[in-house]
């Protein structure tokens, strides 16, 4: 009989992990369809007057784009389109983060740039998971108390959402070099799914709250909607 109960156990666990792959497995070719669709009609379309403005003020810097890669105000388009786009509860659909790093490669420079962008990115996710939360209050659906602790949380848990954060969408790269050392300096936006930016916020602030002894966990999937 425990034999039996074991078996079973492990056929629900393999059955659950298989259904989450398959949910992520989605999500992403979700993603992939609407980028593909987004990069069609960006190279067919004029790009807007912000981004070539934008795009203007960054070739005057020495900013430049690699060989292959969309041209600047084409990445610029997209980056725009994407923090404009939000979802039925005004939550953004992607958010993002940017960050630039100098280094003696431009691999180097790239892969701190990108490292950084994530940091700037779990911060952007406090801010907007912190406004999640205030407007359950704002709604009456959780105590100014609970909300205070969640919050106090999400504060705490920047490390903890870097480190749950998982594929990441580049939307823009670009570089330049310095003159005065021959460095290179580069440039990245990066964009996260909204959706999996609050599951990695709940993953993060769920393993704070335990640490406090608190069980706020119906709370938080109240408040963020999951």
């Amino acid at each position: 009989m425990k034999k039996l109960m074991m078996v079973a156990m492990a056929v629900i666990v393999a059955c659950s992990v298989s259904f989450a792959q398959t949910t992520d497995y989605k999500q992403i070719q979700k993603e992939r369809y609407e980028l593909k669709k987004m990069s069609k009609k960006e190279l067919n379309e004029k790009s807007s007057k912000a981004a070539r403005k934008e795009a203007k003020r960054l070739a005057k810097e020495g900013w430049q784009v690699n060989p292959g890669m969309l041209p600047m105000e084409k990445q610029l388009d997209r980056a725009f389109q994407m923090q404009m786009e939000y979802d039925e509860n005004l939550f953004p659909k992607y958010i993002m983060g940017e960050a630039k790093s100098i280094g003696e490669s431009y691999d180097a420079a790239k892969t701190a740039a990108l490292s950084l962008a994530i940091t700037n990115l779990a911060g952007q996710i406090q801010t907007e998971v912190t406004a999640l939360v205030e407007n359950t209050v704002a709604n009456k659906q959780l105590s100014p108390n609970e909300a205070a602790s969640i919050v106090e949380s999400i504060q705490a848990s920047k490390n903890l959402i870097s480190q749950s954060i998982g594929r990441t969408i580049p939307v823009m790269e670009c570089f330049r070099t310095i003159k005065k050392t021959g460095n290179t300096e580069v440039q990245v936006r990066i964009a996260y799914n909204a959706e999996m930016a609050k599951a990695a916020a709940k993953k993060a602030v769920r393993e704070e709250l335990e640490k406090k002894g608190q069980n706020l966990h119906d709370q938080l999937d109240k408040a963020l909607g999951l």
